[in-house]
């Protein structure tokens, strides 16, 4: 009787734990982008109306048509490289679970025609800043470090060409 209660006691134990392990993948799987829609828990895909393509958000990975066929690759074609991911709209596939949402490319881009917009979206991430937006007096420090910099011995000379120190 005793052999039995620990046989029921370990299955157990080995359920809970396969059952913990399974939550964790499933969390971790499919960060969206930061020009990702904000709002929606458990998506795959993304299809961007404008450039008529989809990203894959567990593989990191834009899906367009190229050079007849369909295309995987992280960063979009040279066509679309001055795209903005963060103004374009963002329709989440809700509804497909796969590897090819292509396969309804037809429905896709009838329905989501070039410039269709649907509510308003929020990304998942700021949009980052770029470019320097401080005081103009900051200018001036730098311009007396750099008076000052020209001034070092041969030795400093070496270390800021970045060559370190033994190397020729």
């Amino acid at each position: 009787m005793k052999t039995i209660k620990i046989a029921i006691a370990g299955l157990f134990l080995l359920v809970a734990n396969a059952a913990q392990a399974q939550v964790s993948v499933n969390v971790n799987i499919g960060t969206p982008p930061a020009w990702g829609p904000a709002g929606y828990s458990e998506m795959e895909y993304y299809y961007l109306p404008d450039i008529e393509a989809y990203y894959d958000v567990r593989a990191a990975q834009f899906i367009y048509f190229g050079r007849g066929k369909w295309v995987r690759t992280t960063y979009l074609p040279r066509q679309y490289r001055n795209y903005d991911l963060y103004g374009g709209y963002k329709v989440v596939l809700t509804d497909y679970h796969g590897r090819t949402p292509y396969t309804y490319f037809d429905r896709h881009k009838v329905k989501y025609y070039r410039g269709y917009h649907g509510p308003a979206q929020r990304p998942y991430k700021p949009r980052p800043v770029y470019g320097y937006n401080g005081p103009r007096h900051e200018h001036r420090h730098y311009d007396k470090h750099d008076k000052h910099h020209g001034k070092h011995d041969r030795h400093d000379h070496d270390h800021d060409d970045h060559r370190g120190p033994g190397r020729r």
